[in-house]
């Protein structure tokens, strides 16, 4: 088993899988038992790729988390980040997956859009999980892109190529939005906990090693991704995590400037502000007057 693989194009990749290659920028993968020319304990691609796990196949570590695939789940892979795999090397894998490379969506409206599809940063322990409706849906995508590079390219195919995959990862909006209410107890857990990490922060001289709190440190206390985080908390309060992060901060600040035995310039240097000038800046954004001022009128 190598250590690590680089692959860099979709033709690398169905080459590699002893699959025929259709398109040099895109693929649908039906593994369906096909064996890899070696297994490596890191991948590194330079395209995009979903996995449909259908079956039990192997433990997979994208960030920092093994995930056991089970049946029905989608993971997402942005191109040029690694996963770590630990798999069994006489297993037959099961499944699809949907290859593109940054160069199809180059200029669509895909590609000016592609960051918004904040999954593909997910960790694997982060995965989609899918109803059999759910699953439906998304192999009638990968259909629609397996009819497309069947029939040969036309003036045509590009465009209904891109399309759908931009359909099937707007599909995949709309599953992951249902995943996080199903999982509703348990998000409301974390954003109790996050409401305690803020607070235990603050009480700790962490403001004043570390700096300002953020949205990366706190993902990190949690074992999630950044990404998978900011997106719990947008959809249990409607605020992004940084937002949450900044109210937290504000409404600590009102409380210290109402003591008058501390300097604004104290205060920000006990919010964890390098620069006084930053804090006041950052209070009146939020309050619409400064922290002199907000004293003054209380």
């Amino acid at each position: 088993m190598k250590d690590i693989l680089r692959i860099e194009t979709v033709s690398e990749h169905d080459a590699f899988y002893h699959k025929e290659n259709l398109h040099p920028l895109v693929s649908i993968m039906d593994f369906d038992g096909r064996v890899p020319e070696v297994y490596a304990s890191k991948m590194n691609f330079g395209f995009y790729i979903v996995y449909l796990k259908e079956v039990i196949c192997g433990d997979m570590k994208y960030g920092r988390h093994t995930y056991d695939y089970q049946d029905r789940t989608l993971v997402f892979v942005a191109a040029g980040q690694v996963i770590n795999v630990d798999i069994n090397t006489d297993y037959k894998p099961q499944g699809y997956a949907l290859l593109f490379h940054p160069d199809l969506i180059r200029g669509t409206s895909l590609g000016r859009h592609i960051d918004d599809y904040t999954f593909f940063s997910y960790q694997s322990n982060e995965a989609l999980h899918l109803s059999e409706k759910e699953r439906k849906i998304v192999l009638d995508c990968f259909d629609k892109i397996s009819y497309e590079l069947e029939h040969g390219v036309d003036k045509h195919s590009k465009k209904l190529i891109v399309d759908n995959i931009e359909l099937f990862l707007n599909y995949c909006v709309r599953f992951y939005d249902r995943q996080f209410i199903t999982r509703n107890d348990l998000n409301s857990d974390i954003l109790v906990q996050f409401e305690k990490l803020l607070n235990d922060y603050y009480q700790s001289d962490k403001p004043q090693t570390i700096g300002l709190p953020s949205v990366n440190y706190c993902a990190l206390q949690f074992h999630l991704s950044t990404n998978y985080f900011g997106d719990l908390i947008r959809k249990e309060t409607g605020k992004t995590a940084l937002e949450y992060i900044q109210l937290k901060m504000i409404a600590l600040a009102k409380q210290k400037i109402l003591d008058n035995k501390k300097t604004i310039n104290e205060i920000a240097y006990e919010l964890g502000f390098k620069y006084p000038a930053h804090f006041t800046r950052a209070f009146k954004k939020s309050t619409g007057v400064t922290p002199i001022e907000y004293r003054s009128q209380n």
